[in-house]
C-alpha cells in the first residue's frame, strides 16, 4: 500500500479545493457578506496549509494499485467533504457540524437533499458554493485531477477513473488517460455554458442562471429559491428539463457525436432504453395527473420535468408531487431506482446495469429450459464478459442489503413509512427529494443526528457505487500483500 502517494494525491486535492473556493470568497467580499467571507477565507487557509505538507516529503514511488486507487477515492471524497463543510460551520450559517457535513456531502455527491428550511436566507456566496459542489462532484473531484495533474495519470489514474466513474464498465475515450479526462471536462464545461446562455436568454437573472446550470450539470438539484423551479416560466423549466436529460446520458455518446460515429450512437442499447423509459413514464403520468391541470400541454410539461428530474437523480421540482395520485408517485419511486445512464453525472443503479441484470436473468431462464444451449449476454452487439455480469449482480445484491439496513436504522426516528423508506432511497440514489416529510417542498432538518450520519454515508456509498466506501471498513484493505 503506497501510503505516501495516497497522502500526496489527497493534499493536491485539497489544494484544488482551496482554489475552487476562491470565486465564492470573491463573491462574499464583493457583496459584503462578512461572515461568509470569513468562513471561506479560513477554509482556504486550512486547505492550503494542510496541502503544503506534500512539499516536505514527496513520494518516491508514484504508483497506485487498484486497491490504493479505491482507498484514495473513498478517503478523498471524505476529506473534500469535511473541508468543504468548513465555510458553512465557520460562518455560522449552519452551526451544527452534522448539518454542515450533511449539506456538503449532499452537494458533492449531487444528491440535493438539504437540511435548510429557508434557503433564500442563505448568503449568495454560500448558495454559489452549494451549487458548485454539485458541478465538481458530478464529473468527479478526482477526475479533475487526472486532467490537470500529470503525476496522477501515471499513478494508477485508470484505477482512479474506474473507482470514481459511475457504471459497470469504464473505458478511456482516447489512448491517453489525461486526454480522456480533458475531453470529458471540455464537453462538461461546454454543455454547462450552453445551458447558462439559454437560461439568460429566457430572462433568468445571472446568479440564478449560473447556480441552476451548475446544479443541472451535476444532476444535483440544489436550488436558490424555496420553491425550487416552480416560480420560473415554462420556457426556463423546459430548458432545464432538456438539459437534465442531456446530463443523464453517457458522456461517451457526446464524444461519439463529436467524432461523427453516429452508427455507434444509434446502436447503443442503453440510450434507447433510457429514452424509452422516459417517454413511457411521461405518458403514464400525464394520463394520471391530467385532472389536476388545465390542459394536456401543462400536464405533459409537468410530468416531463418531474420524470427527468427523478430519473436523472437531479432533484429539481416545479410542483409538489406529494400531492399527485398514488400511481404517479409509484412510477416516480420506480424511476428513483433506475437512475440515469452509466458514464453520466446521474446516480441510481444505472440503466446499463438494469439491462445486464435483465439479460442475465433471461440467459439463466433459457439455460433452465435448454441446459445445453450457449446463450451470451450482449450489449451494443458485443458480448458482456462474466466478470462484468458477476460484478453487476454483486452490486445489486449489496445495494439491496445496504438499503435494507439503512431503512432499519433511519426507522428509529419513528417517522412515517413513506418518509423513512424514500429518505433512504433518495440519499442512496443521490436524488434528493423523496415523499412525505422529505418531499420536494420539505427538508431533512427534522431527522436525528444519528439518522443524518446514516443518510450521509448512504449518499457517499451511492455516489461512489458502494465498493470504494465499503472497502474502508475492511481491515484487509490496509494490510500489506
Amino acid at each position: 500500500m503506497n501510503r505516501r502517494m495516497i497522502f500526496y494525491v489527497l493534499c493536491v486535492l485539497l489544494r484544488m479545493e482551496a482554489v475552487c473556493m476562491l470565486p465564492a470568497l470573491i463573491i462574499a467580499a464583493v457583496l459584503g457578506e462578512r461572515q461568509s467571507a470569513w468562513g471561506f477565507f479560513m477554509a482556504v487557509i486550512l486547505c492550503g496549509a494542510v496541502s503544503l505538507l506534500t512539499f516536505l516529503r514527496r513520494p518516491r514511488t508514484q504508483s497506485l494499485t487498484p486497491r490504493d486507487a479505491f482507498l484514495t477515492v473513498a478517503i478523498g471524497w471524505l476529506v473534500a467533504s469535511l473541508f468543504g463543510s468548513l465555510p458553512f460551520s465557520i460562518s455560522g450559517a449552519v452551526p451544527s457540524f452534522t448539518d454542515s457535513v450533511f449539506e456538503t456531502v449532499s452537494g458533492f455527491t449531487t444528491t440535493g437533499a438539504s437540511i435548510l428550511t429557508d434557503v433564500e436566507s442563505m448568503s449568495k456566496s454560500l448558495l454559489y458554493w452549494r451549487s458548485f459542489t454539485h458541478w465538481l462532484g458530478g464529473m468527479g473531484v478526482l477526475v479533475l485531477l487526472l486532467a490537470i495533474m500529470p503525476a496522477s495519470r501515471n499513478a494508477g489514474g485508470m484505477h482512479i477513473l474506474r473507482a470514481e466513474s459511475p457504471g459497470p464498465q469504464v473505458d478511456k475515450l482516447v489512448p491517453r488517460l489525461g486526454n480522456s479526462a480533458k475531453i470529458l471536462y471540455i464537453i462538461y464545461i461546454a454543455l454547462t455554458a450552453l445551458q447558462m446562455i439559454l437560461l439568460l436568454a429566457g430572462g433568468m437573472p445571472l446568479f440564478e442562471s449560473v447556480t441552476t446550470a451548475l446544479g443541472t450539470a451535476g444532476t444535483g438539484g440544489f436550488a436558490v429559491l424555496g420553491d425550487s423551479m416552480a416560480s420560473y416560466s415554462p420556457y426556463l423549466q423546459n430548458v432545464v428539463t432538456v438539459f437534465m436529460l442531456i446530463f443523464g446520458v453517457n458522456f461517451n455518446i457526446f464524444y461519439l457525436l463529436m467524432v461523427r460515429e453516429f452508427y455507434k450512437v444509434l446502436k447503443s442499447t442503453e440510450i434507447w432504453v433510457y429514452l424509452g423509459l422516459f417517454a413511457a413514464s411521461v405518458l403514464l403520468i400525464t394520463v394520471n395527473i391530467y385532472p389536476q391541470f388545465h390542459t394536456v400541454g401543462e400536464s405533459v410539461q409537468q410530468a416531463a420535468f418531474q420524470v427527468a428530474s427523478v430519473m436523472t437523480t437531479t432533484g429539481f421540482a416545479t410542483v409538489d408531487f406529494n400531492l399527485w395520485p398514488q400511481f404517479s408517485k409509484m412510477v416516480l419511486l420506480t424511476l428513483m431506482f433506475c437512475g440515469a445512464c452509466a458514464g453520466s453525472t446521474g446516480g441510481g443503479i444505472k440503466t446499463a446495469r438494469l439491462i445486464i441484470v435483465a439479460k442475465a436473468f433471461r440467459r439463466d431462464l433459457l439455460r433452465m429450459i435448454r441446459p445445453r444451449s450457449v446463450v451470451l449476454v450482449r450489449m451494443d452487439g458485443h458480448s458482456v464478459d462474466e466478470d462484468t455480469i458477476r460484478t453487476t449482480l454483486g452490486f445489486v445484491a449489496a445495494y439491496v442489503l445496504i438499503m435494507g439496513a439503512s431503512v432499519l436504522l433511519v426507522a428509529l426516528n419513528n417517522f412515517s413509512f413513506e418518509t423513512t423508506v424514500t429518505s433512504v432511497v433518495a440519499c442512496l440514489n443521490n436524488i434528493g427529494p423523496g415523499f412525505d416529510m422529505v418531499g420536494p417542498m420539505g427538508s431533512f432538518a427534522s431527522f436525528s443526528p444519528f439518522s443524518k450520519w446514516v443518510l450521509t454515508a448512504d449518499m457517499l456509498i451511492g455516489r461512489l457505487e458502494l465498493f470504494p466506501i465499503l472497502m474502508l471498513v475492511f481491515p484487509s484493505a490496509y494490510r500489506r500483500w
